[in-house]
């Protein structure tokens, strides 16, 4: 086992849990990552031990973990840090997080991998090889999933999310999901834009996508349904929440609200985080190494402040600081 905090390859793979209020961290030597195709018994066929758990729980959802930190210094301007941290909330939901050496927006990028499909949500900003790296990450089993077709599609179609779209080009067994609504509707099934909920098989793992236009105009939330995850891309996330159509947006959130109301929500995932650890402060933009940011999960309760704070500016919405975001309204 390498030392603790030891950076092997090109990235990271991080395990981590926390056990009566304490978090244990392992990091794992690149080539011995087969945390996404490890055996639901935890243990992989290299021998190590995986902090992930798969048991289900009350809402009959699989269970897993997440990070307390996703940086150090070595991912400052300059540093020797790995491109991509890699962590396995589980063995079928794998988080990315693009280093902020080699972009400032650092999003998270997310790989759903099921029975018969796997599907990458976001291909980051300029500045990486994320093809050669979902690769990687799809062949640490040696096992079918290998060469399982891959989905690669986009939480919406602004330049940090889709800057990696061209390494999958022509990729085999691959299809590429364009940015369009018109584009998003087909391929999910959504036949009223933005009305209807749409959905994807991966085989084992059924995906449900819901619109969420007003940050881009073809925006979409996907919700696993084995872990309760809800992926809600630039809509809400621990940071500025861009909003560039007003009315699109209040009827985005509401839309999240009722979606979820039926349904278990273990954590909101988005694609960046932008805030401190600190109430109600967030990082300069253009940050690339944030030492003390913000937790990546959030919960329904922070949807529902959102909501409830949107309704109380009316039409008119306002900069407003809330403790784990900030709604930031853009002028056209």
């Amino acid at each position: 086992m390498p030392p603790q905090g030891k950076w092997t390859g090109a990235y990271s793979i991080i395990a981590e849990t926390r056990t009566g209020g304490q978090a244990g961290r392992r990091t794992y030597p690149a080539e011995a990552a087969s945390g996404a195709v490890a055996p639901r018994t935890g243990k992989a066929s290299d021998g190590y031990d995986r902090i992930v758990t798969n048991n289900t729980d009350g809402a009959n959802l699989e269970s897993g973990c997440l990070p307390t930190a996703w940086t150090d210094e070595r991912d400052a301007v300059g540093g020797c840090g790995p491109a991509f941290r890699v962590h396995f909330f589980n063995a079928g939901l794998i988080v990315v997080r693009q280093s902020g050496r080699t972009h400032f927006e650092k999003p998270f990028l997310y790989l759903l991998v099921g029975e018969e499909r796997a599907m990458l949500v976001d291909t980051g900003a300029p500045g990486v090889e994320v093809g050669a790296e979902v690769r990687r990450l799809l062949g640490f089993g040696r096992d079918a999933r290998a060469t399982r077709p891959l989905i690669v599609t986009h939480t919406h179609g602004h330049g940090d999310h889709v800057a990696g779209d061209g390494q999958f080009a022509g990729m085999p067994d691959t299809t590429l999901v364009g940015t369009s609504i018109v584009d998003v509707s087909k391929f999910f099934g959504i036949e009223r834009w933005p009305d209807d909920v749409g959905s994807i098989d991966l085989g084992g793992r059924l995906v449900d996508v819901v619109p969420i236009p007003g940050h881009e105009a073809a925006s979409v939330a996907f919700y696993d349904r084995r872990t309760g995850i809800l992926l809600s891309g630039d809509l809400l996330y621990p940071g500025r929440l861009y909003v560039r159509d007003a009315a699109a947006f209040l009827a985005s959130v509401k839309r999240l609200v009722a979606f979820t109301r039926t349904r278990p929500v273990a954590h909101i995932l988005g694609a960046h985080i932008e805030n401190r650890r600190t109430p109600f402060l967030d990082y300069p933009e253009g940050t690339a190494f944030q030492p003390d940011e913000h937790s990546l999960e959030l919960g329904r309760a922070h949807l529902l402040e959102l909501d409830a704070a949107l309704d109380a500016m009316g039409s008119g919405l306002e900069r407003r600081a809330l403790r784990d975001f900030t709604v930031w309204p853009l002028t056209p």
